[in-house]
């Protein structure tokens, strides 16, 4: 549907979940552009054979493999310390992400679906950002989800549990990632590093309904069987989001089989995502060492 011979010799590239779907999909398109792809997740066993799968199918042989768990705040910035140990980080794809995951809160007081795909991603993002600009002209690329667009932000409810079902509690969370790379590209501008959003559709093939129950999942396993894409679409999609050179400057954009699409109309809304900035960084505990932000002597600032 897309594709690119953009080649990224010599560039580091960090994909959350990496290590099965179309996470995995998208390191082998960008390990055979020649990047050194990081690939994180859960699973060490998964990763290993992610990995030598990508090893074999690529024949590059720079591909590492670090744990990450984003329902663990530690675990996020354990990852982002040893990224952070590359020369440069050039890509940053935060496609790991989760549906029907227990209504609870996580150690971190964070509702975990709401953890898992957004504040992990937002933390991870802002704890690698000073290397992303300081490696720039580089990208960064976040998930979301047609859910998107019927999710709705309210600050003082958004880790509520016992609040939200299956589908609201999947829209909230991606609604806050669009939201989120609003807000990043406005504060991105002019600093040579670019974020835009990808939405898969639906895909086959892929375990990311394991956690519904099992009539649901049949039922929803045929219909995107019949709809869906495969899971190789997708990784070539987020391969040429990630390389073509005529994205290299396009940024706040949203992407649907490698074509604009429509952001949600509170992307606009700069109140809104400038608040949503505010408040996650306060949920996920940014610490003054990590507030690279407020060392406006060190860091230019945003904007």
């Amino acid at each position: 549907m897309c594709d690119t011979n953009a080649r990224l010799d010599g560039k580091v590239v960090v994909v959350t979940g990496g290590s099965a779907g179309m996470g995995l999909e998208a390191a082998k398109n960008l390990a055979n552009r020649g990047a050194k792809v990081i690939i994180g997740s859960r699973n060490e066993t998964r990763l290993k054979n992610a990995r030598e799968e990508i090893i074999s199918a690529t024949g590059n042989q720079n591909v590492a493999y670090k744990i990450i768990d984003l329902g663990s705040l530690q675990s996020v910035r354990s990852f982002a310390n040893e990224v952070n140990m590359e020369n440069t980080i050039d890509i940053l794809v935060n496609n790991a992400g989760a549906v029907a995951l227990p209504d609870r809160l996580t150690a971190d007081d964070l509702n975990l679906t709401m953890q898992v795909n957004f504040f992990g991603a937002f933390l991870l993002t802002f704890l690698l950002l000073p290397k992303l600009r300081a490696s720039a002209p580089s990208r960064i690329i976040n998930g979301v989800a047609a859910s998107m667009y019927v999710g709705h932000i309210d600050f003082d409810h958004w880790n509520d549990v016992g609040r939200y079902n299956i589908i609201s509690s999947l829209a909230n969370s991606k609604l806050a990632v669009s939201l989120f790379n609003a807000e990043l590209d406005r504060r991105l501008h002019n600093t040579c590093v670019t974020a835009n959003t990808f939405d898969p559709f639906v895909v086959r093939d892929t375990d990311v309904l394991s956690n519904v129950p099992s009539i649901v999942q049949d039922v929803s396993k045929f219909f995107i069987n019949m709809i869906g894409q495969r899971k190789e679409e997708v990784g070539q999609q987020i391969g040429y989001l990630a390389s073509a050179p005529e994205l290299e400057k396009v940024s706040g954009k949203n992407y649907k089989f490698c074509k604009e699409f429509m952001n949600p109309w509170s992307t606009k809304d700069r109140l809104l995502t400038k608040r949503l900035w505010e408040e996650s960084k306060k949920a996920v505990k940014i610490t003054s060492e990590e507030d690279w932000e407020s060392r406006s002597e060190q860091v230019a600032p945003f904007g």
